[in-house]
């Protein structure tokens, strides 16, 4: 096994179906929802991650075989007044889990984020999602908390 990571090519054909089957993979997992992804985010996801300013995705490979994907979009703190990269998808292919393939990506996208001039990193994850939540708290990152009196952040969602 021969892990390599790399920043993802939009316009790279092969880069495109790859990302499609691990965000289809990720969909159908009980941490993606269980459902897989519409035809119509399946043939749209890739041309439209392009289209977005900030968008990155650092995808892992073993050899030719993609297992691995982080998408990132970058965002702004208002209180640091600066640019922040925000984590939003987090996939390592099921097999390939628990051999410290995130971390490896992780170190990737933190790198980018510097070089960025980002502040921080932030990410969501499910609070049954304990092992995720193990890695996370192992690469540095913690509950999102201001005040400890008014407690930590929630992460809510109003769909439209």
């Amino acid at each position: 096994m021969k892990i390599t990571t790399c920043l993802a090519d939009y316009q790279n054909q092969q880069h495109g179906s790859d990302i499609i089957a691990l965000m289809t993979e990720y969909a159908k997992d009980p941490m993606g929802g269980q459902q897989d992804l519409s035809d119509t985010v399946k043939s749209q996801l890739v041309e439209n991650l392009a289209r977005i300013p900030g968008a990155v995705t650092v995808m892992a490979y073993d050899e030719e075989r993609p297992v691995g994907l982080i998408n990132c979009f970058e965002g702004f703190s208002t209180f640091n007044c600066q640019p922040l990269l925000n984590i939003h998808d987090v996939i390592v292919t099921k097999d390939y889990r628990g051999q410290g393939i995130s971390h490896r990506m992780l170190e990737m996208i933190e790198q980018i984020a510097i070089n960025r001039g980002c502040c921080k990193l932030t990410l969501e994850v499910l609070e049954g999602n304990q092992t995720a939540q193990h890695a996370y708290q192992k690469f540095g990152f913690s509950a999102y908390e201001l005040d400890p009196e008014m407690g930590k952040a929630l992460f809510w969602e109003k769909m439209l």
